[in-house]
């Protein structure tokens, strides 16, 4: 099951389409977090297995910080992303990275890139 938490920021009609297409797709707005901090954010991401969208960079500082291993986090570096645009990028990512998903990693994605490093972060080049 795709589950995936979207951070404020992010359009909340991108939930809406995702879920039209089967994923278990929640935005923060929906679920009276829109106020919440990334750690608390990240927190139900963890306890409810879902991976967790934003634009935040903070989001891998608290994983680092934090040496976490869970939840998975995708930073979008893809500013001004409509819903239907952004359903679409998450699809793409989603399946170049399901197997990596589950076990914990930090991705970053550009208009160019996509760079995954494993959870928990360290000093040290740790890609996926």
């Amino acid at each position: 099951m795709k589950r995936v938490l979207l951070d404020q920021g992010l359009p909340p009609g991108a939930a809406v389409l995702l879920r039209k297409e089967g994923w278990d797709a929640l935005h923060v707005r929906e679920i009276g977090m829109s106020r919440a901090s990334d750690p608390e954010i990240m927190e139900r991401a963890r306890v409810e297995n879902r991976v967790c969208v934003t634009l935040d960079r903070d989001f891998h500082a608290h994983l680092a910080f934090a040496s976490a291993s869970q939840p998975s986090v995708i930073l979008l570096r893809w500013e001004g992303l409509r819903s239907v645009a952004l359903r679409d990028l998450l699809v793409r990512v989603w399946t170049q990275l399901e197997e990596h998903l589950p076990r914990g990693v930090a991705v970053t994605v550009s208009e160019r890139t996509i760079r995954v490093r494993r959870l928990p972060l360290t000093r040290g080049p740790d890609t996926a």
